[in-house]
C-alpha cells in the first residue's frame, strides 16, 4: 500500500457536484492499493497513520498525532499511486490491485482506521470521478510505502 498523507485545515471530497465527506483540521490520506497488499499492509499502515506525529503541540513542535489532536481523517483511494514511470511518458498502472482485491482491503484500512481513532473516517467512493479539495497546512506531506518497511 502506498499512501500520501497531508495535514489539513480542511478536505472534502466531491462525486457528480455532490459533497460525499469533508473534514476540518487532520489529516488527508490518498490510498494506493497494489497486488501483494494484504491485512497485515492495512495494520501496519493505521498503527502508522494515527500515531504519526505531525500536529503541533503546545510548544508548536510536531509531536501530537491526529489522534493526540482529535482530529478528522478523509481517506481517498487513488490507484494512481501505484504508477509505475520506469519506461517512457505514459504512466502503468499494472502494479495497482484489481477491484476484487482493493475494494476490500480499502474498506479495511478505513473500517481499521476508525478504530483506532475512535470516530468514523470520511470516505471517497472506489472507482468514482472524485474532485479532491484540500487545504494543506504547513504544508506537511508524508509519503508511506508498506512495501518498504525497514
Amino acid at each position: 500500500m502506498r499512501a500520501v498523507i497531508q495535514r489539513v485545515s480542511s478536505a472534502s471530497v466531491t462525486i457528480d457536484g455532490t459533497v460525499k465527506s469533508s473534514i476540518g483540521p487532520g489529516l488527508l490520506v490518498l490510498l494506493g492499493i497494489g497486488h501483494a497488499d494484504g491485512p497485515e499492509d492495512v495494520e501496519w499502515l493505521v498503527k502508522k497513520i494515527a500515531g504519526l506525529r505531525i500536529f503541533d503541540d503546545e510548544a508548536g513542535v510536531m509531536n501530537r498525532s491526529v489522534l493526540d489532536a482529535g482530529g478528522e481523517v478523509l481517506v481517498v483511494s487513488q490507484f494512481t499511486l501505484m504508477a509505475s514511470t520506469k519506461k517512457g511518458n505514459r504512466p502503468s498502472y499494472i502494479g495497482a490491485a484489481g477491484h476484487e482485491l482493493a475494494i476490500p482491503l480499502y474498506g479495511k484500512f478505513c473500517d481499521a482506521l476508525s478504530a483506532a481513532l475512535g470516530k468514523p473516517v470520511g470516505t471517497g467512493e472506489f472507482g468514482a470521478d472524485m474532485k479532491v479539495a484540500l487545504v494543506n497546512d504547513g504544508p506537511v506531506t508524508i509519503c508511506m510505502d508498506t512495501q518498504n518497511r525497514e
